[in-house]
């Protein structure tokens, strides 16, 4: 069984994006998150959501 939902290092190493960018998605409200407690966690299929919805890598552009 896979976790649904882990924790802001946790999503940080997922998906290889830092700290930071998580934290301005979530503020855009790109993604979204719970709070247990002091802990921040982020549901793994939002974050790949997130990621498949990004823009394509343009070559040349």
């Amino acid at each position: 069984m896979t976790k649904a939902y882990g924790t802001l290092p946790e999503a940080v190493q997922f998906s290889g994006m830092s700290r930071t960018s998580i934290y301005e998605a979530l503020k855009r409200g790109d993604l979204s998150a719970r709070k247990a407690g002091r802990r921040t966690l982020i549901s793994f299929a939002d974050l790949q959501a997130y990621l498949t919805n990004l823009p394509a890598y343009q070559t040349g552009a």
